[in-house]
């Protein structure tokens, strides 16, 4: 990302936050960091990350004025989990990042929790005018002295507009604009437009199910339905709802996804994210599906959601790259936690399911370095091994029709991240045990992970590759199988090694290794 260092606001005393937003200004960044400016270790060079100290989940994803807001919880005091506020990035292209203030702060109310944005072109909400209509934040507010002395209403909603297109926010006179009649875990309100009903729907969690809420003006809400009780996974918390129409196959009928994140109960462990698709009448979701359903099988993408207002329609995912059995002791030292790269979300029909798809955004296309393609022929039970300097910044790409292979991305060290295809199995595995870096966590440390591929075509399918200093980022046949991972080498890998395990020739068309550059500067 393009990094805009004078703008972000690193540290912040809390002893001078008051309900009033206060305006602030970029801590300059010391002497000795500067010589190192983005290139600690570890740090990702194009994914988002924050510049200095801790963030999580991503919010108030909204685009509007040719601008992408990518707003997310930040502590801006230390790397460890803090009172949350909304720290606050721009892009014009999902792939350059600027750093902007913070957006905002803890008051009276409470922390800053998760939620979301929204342009209110109407003026619903009388905030602004027709010719300068707002965007309108709604945010969980988390009481924490409420929470310390054993209460179970000490989260509630609230909202925060702004007429200049984000960089200044006004939080409501009349918050909280949802109170909390006891319920533990009410928070992280999702809002979108809903044309039939004319009318705004928040979707937020209420522990162990989603509630769905109507409003015409964004100030006063009215609960119109529930869901998930009995679908779906329930081994954690239900966290960060995201409701949207999608078509399927792009040009066919529409149907309603929604996003539901978990923590714990993923399938490998930790946090997760599962989906559902089915309908939306306006009141309360319906879906038919009895298995649970992911959006990524592996154990670093959380609490993601998806833009407001994109163009086109769009429906453009970032996931925060971590999992809270060890976000809090990954080892970084000035920063910490990154986001996936934007993925754009399609529903297709497979057989007689319909499932959601996630790849990445076209614009990435962009920092990837050309490079030759080449056909690539490996005899059944050998190995092809290949040199790449830049292989912790780099995309691996081929098509193939074999089912059953295994990579090895190695480094100097004998560190090695494996990924195995096992069709025989309908398993796709990776194992990061012996990457590197593991022992900050035993969670981590033990780590391997597996994605099962039921429908993988009978014919050629495509296998993309993205890493990033501390990630990777593995996307199967154009985003149907999904696998993100947080990965620590004690050395750059450079080495790649493809061994054909089935008995047959393995062919791998448009084969390429290419490096992908950086999107920071001073």
């Amino acid at each position: 990302m393009v990094w805009n260092k004078s703008l972000l606001v690193v540290s912040v005393l809390l002893a001078s936050i008051s309900c009033k937003q206060k305006d602030q200004k970029a801590v300059p960044l010391d002497q000795e960091y500067e010589s190192e400016y983005y290139t600690e270790a570890y740090r990702p060079q194009f994914h988002f990350t924050p510049e200095a100290n801790w963030m999580n989940d991503p919010n108030g994803m909204v685009y509007h004025k040719g601008v992408y807001h990518l707003f997310y919880q930040y502590y801006p005091e230390d790397i460890i989990w803090g009172p949350m506020h909304w720290g606050h990035a721009i892009s014009t292209d999902l792939v350059s990042w600027n750093h902007k203030p913070i957006a905002l702060y803890p008051d009276d109310l409470g922390y800053i929790f998760s939620g979301s944005a929204v342009l209110d072109g109407d003026n619903t909400s009388g905030f602004g005018t027709m010719e300068n209509p707002p965007l309108v934040a709604i945010y969980t507010y988390h009481d924490i002295e409420g929470e310390k002395a054993g209460q179970n209403d000490f989260q509630t909603q609230g909202i925060a507009y702004s007429l200049d297109n984000g960089d200044s926010w006004t939080k409501y006179d009349g918050n909280p604009v949802i109170g909390n009649d006891g319920v533990r875990d009410f928070r992280d309100p999702k809002v979108i437009w809903h044309r039939p009903s004319k009318s705004w729907i928040l979707t937020l969690v209420a522990g162990d199910h989603a509630e769905f809420y109507r409003s015409t003006n964004l100030k006063n809400w009215a609960k119109v339905g529930s869901f998930g009780k009995e679908k779906g996974a329930h081994g954690g918390v239900w966290e960060c709802p995201d409701l949207f129409p999608l078509n399927v196959n792009e040009d066919g009928e529409e149907k309603w996804v929604l996003l539901i994140s978990i923590n714990p109960g993923a399938p490998n462990g930790g946090s997760g994210t599962q989906y559902f698709v089915g309908d939306f009448d306006g009141n309360t979701f319906t879906t038919d599906q009895s298995d649970t359903k992911w959006i990524d099988w592996g154990t670093d993408n959380y609490a993601g959601v998806t833009f407001s207002n994109a163009p086109d329609d769009e429906r453009i995912f970032i996931g925060w790259m971590s999992n809270w059995a060890y976000a809090r002791d990954t080892p970084t030292e000035r920063w910490r936690s990154a986001m996936t790269v934007p993925r754009k979300l399609t529903l297709r029909k497979m057989g007689a399911d319909i499932e959601l798809f996630n790849y990445p955004v076209d614009n990435l296309n962009a920092i990837v370095v050309e490079g030759d393609k080449s056909q690539i022929q490996i005899a059944a039970g050998t190995k092809e091994n290949i040199d790449f300097e830049d292989l912790s910044q780099a995309e691996i790409k081929f098509v193939t029709t074999t089912k059953d292979f295994t990579l090895d991305i190695r480094n100097d060290l004998d560190e090695a991240l494996t990924l195995t295809m096992n069709g025989s199995k309908q398993l796709f595995q990776l194992d990061r045990a012996g990457s590197g870096k593991t022992d900050f966590s035993a969670t981590f440390a033990n780590s391997v992970h597996q994605m099962p591929i039921p429908i993988l075509p009978d014919g050629e399918y495509e296998v993309r590759i993205l890493i990033d200093w501390s990630s990777i980022e593995i996307f199967i046949n154009g985003g149907q199988y999904v696998m993100t991972d947080l990965v620590f080498p004690n050395a750059d890998f450079n080495q790649l090694m493809i061994e054909n395990t089935s008995n047959d020739p393995m062919e791998l068309k448009d084969f390429r290794v290419a490096r992908i550059n950086g999107t920071w500067h001073k």
